[in-house]
């Protein structure tokens, strides 16, 4: 199920949300930090996070799916927002140099289908930062937030599903170590959680955050054929057999 955008709005607003998003924005931009001359996306609902492109980047701009309704953004300034079909983007080819994926990938019908779209909009060396829900996480095991919606996945179900729609993983962490529960003490203590999980690179972490390269080509192995052989019907002309018969001796 697609959360709604007023949902997502009204999750980040909130304290838990709010501190999910510093705790993310801070793990996005340890591996985005030079983005001078590029043109970024963000599929999903990504606006938290896109704010802090805002001034780094040559454009930014925030698709929203149509399931999931959309919001103008940035609030001051004229809108950057699009809704969009997310298996037939309104993009050109090669046209976007980083996509950001958030709530986008578990709420999606045909996840590879998406893929193979962001692929198609991505420049030769794009790179793709998805943010998932990690299975084992208890922020998959509690849908009061939006990280607890649609299908969540382990490690290893990410690196098929991007291999298969030809990125090449490049960067994985894990992040949100903290228990999705609004208590102030909890949410007090939450930069210390964060650095203790990924110290001890505990295994229970929220969510799974991958940066993938576009490859050009996919490698295909060489099969060997098989040769068969095959019987078939051989005509001998009519008069044929004569000529091999043995003549008798004079």
């Amino acid at each position: 199920m697609t959360p709604d955008v007023v949902d997502l709005r009204n999750f980040y607003a909130s304290p838990l949300g709010q501190a999910a998003c510093r705790s993310l924005t801070r793990a996005i931009g340890a591996r985005w930090s030079k983005l001078t001359g590029l043109h970024v996306m963000g599929l999903g609902y990504g606006v938290p996070y896109l704010d802090s492109f805002l001034g780094k980047a040559e454009r930014v701009i925030a698709a929203m799916p149509e399931k999931q309704g959309v919001i103008h953004w940035p609030p001051h300034s004229p809108s950057a927002t699009v809704l969009v079909v997310n298996t037939l983007l309104p993009f050109a080819d090669q046209s976007l140099d980083r996509v950001l994926m958030v709530h986008a990938i578990e709420t999606e019908e045909s996840p590879a289908d998406l893929l193979d779209e962001v692929w198609r909009v991505l420049s030769p060396g794009g790179s793709v930062l998805v943010v998932v829900p990690n299975r084992r996480g208890l922020w998959a095991r509690m849908d009061t937030t939006p990280f607890g919606q649609g299908q969540p996945y382990s490690r290893s179900q990410m690196t098929t599903l991007l291999r298969h729609a030809m990125f090449s993983p490049i960067h994985w962490s894990e992040e949100l170590f903290m228990p999705p529960i609004p208590s102030a003490m909890l949410l007090r203590a939450a930069p210390a959680l964060e650095r203790i999980g990924a110290a001890l690179s505990l295994p229970f972490a929220g969510v799974h955050v991958i940066e993938a390269t576009k490859l050009l080509y996919r490698p295909v192995a060489v099969r060997k054929v098989a040769r068969q052989r095959s019987l078939s019907p051989f005509l001998v002309p009519a008069g044929a057999q004569a000529g091999f018969r043995r003549r008798p001796l004079a």
